[in-house]
């Protein structure tokens, strides 16, 4: 029955990325908001969540406005999709430019493009992280955090659209706990989103002013392997046209204790991440629970 279901799940997957590299960009925007609407409509649980995040943030005081709010994240998400199946081709050496609005630090633009220089980019799920992945490849490979899906059919079918780009999936969880170290050894680009849930593993950082638990990891890659830090963020300003930004890199000589040192760090990187939000809050996954007390 399970096969079945997954047979199922690939057949329509295939016919949806038929319609998104067939039809014309605005057309394939309209038939992802028409399915992100039909989610909308059935997830309840995810729609509670994010109206109640975005009201517990502060960005919004009103119960209607912040779930109207809510709503237009969650058509970001949908083009989100449609925007990543779409970068291979408006990111080609000689458009990239039509498209993109880069504003890179000068200290990373250099860790960039040193050959002998691996870097760590932090950012949260805020506009699409995918194509800031495409684009950073452009200097050397990329390689990031991804969970397998349920389905390996639909999990060959998302790794075979990756194909086009420099960047290499690192399971989520995994045997080779050196698997991240082995990515700055390479001196390649080790992009990692900080702001899931943490659970018991993760440290305590205030997020728009609440409590969160919050990955490590980041940081103490940073500390233990002195790779260069940044923060960076992939903003959506018009169809198919997008502001990269980092900060500078991020300076945290080593005080003698770790933990307030990882706390330095996190508190920088989250700062940069609320900054990103207030600009463009309908550009947040907000249907996550951040907050979970």
């Amino acid at each position: 029955m399970k096969s079945i279901r997954h047979f199922i799940e690939y057949c329509l997957a295939r016919i949806l990325l038929l319609l998104v590299d067939t039809l014309p960009f605005g057309i394939s925007c309209l038939v992802a908001r028409g399915a992100a609407n039909l989610w909308w409509v059935f997830d309840h649980r995810r729609r509670k969540v994010a109206r109640d995040n975005i009201l517990r943030a502060g960005i919004e005081t009103d119960p209607k406005r912040a779930l109207a709010l809510a709503r237009g994240a969650n058509h970001h998400m949908a083009l989100v999709i449609v925007e990543s199946l779409r970068s291979r081709k408006i990111l080609t050496r000689d458009r990239f430019r039509d498209h993109l609005e880069i504003k890179i630090k000068p200290d990373v633009l250099a860790a960039l493009e040193n050959p002998d220089q691996g870097l760590i980019v932090a950012s949260g799920h805020f506009g699409n992280w995918e194509v800031a992945a495409h684009f950073l490849s452009r200097y050397k490979p990329v390689a990031g955090i991804t969970r397998r899906m349920n389905n390996p059919l639909m999990e060959k079918l998302v790794q075979s659209r990756k194909s086009a780009h420099r960047f290499r999936p690192i399971p989520k969880r995994d045997r080779n706990s050196a698997r991240f170290l082995e990515v700055l050894e390479n001196k390649e680009i080790l992009a990692l989103l900080f702001d899931q849930h943490a659970t018991t593993h993760g440290m305590i950082i205030d997020f728009f002013g609440y409590p969160a638990a919050t990955f490590k990891t980041v940081a103490m890659l940073h500390l233990v392997t002195r790779a260069p830090l940044c923060f960076g963020s992939c903003k959506r300003v018009g169809p198919l046209k997008f502001e990269i930004s980092t900060s500078h890199l991020i300076e945290c000589p080593p005080s003698g204790n770790k933990n307030e040192d990882i706390r330095s760090i996190l508190n920088q990187l989250t700062q940069y991440l609320e900054a990103s939000i207030r600009q463009a809050p309908d550009q947040y996954i907000w249907g996550h629970r951040r907050w979970r007390d």
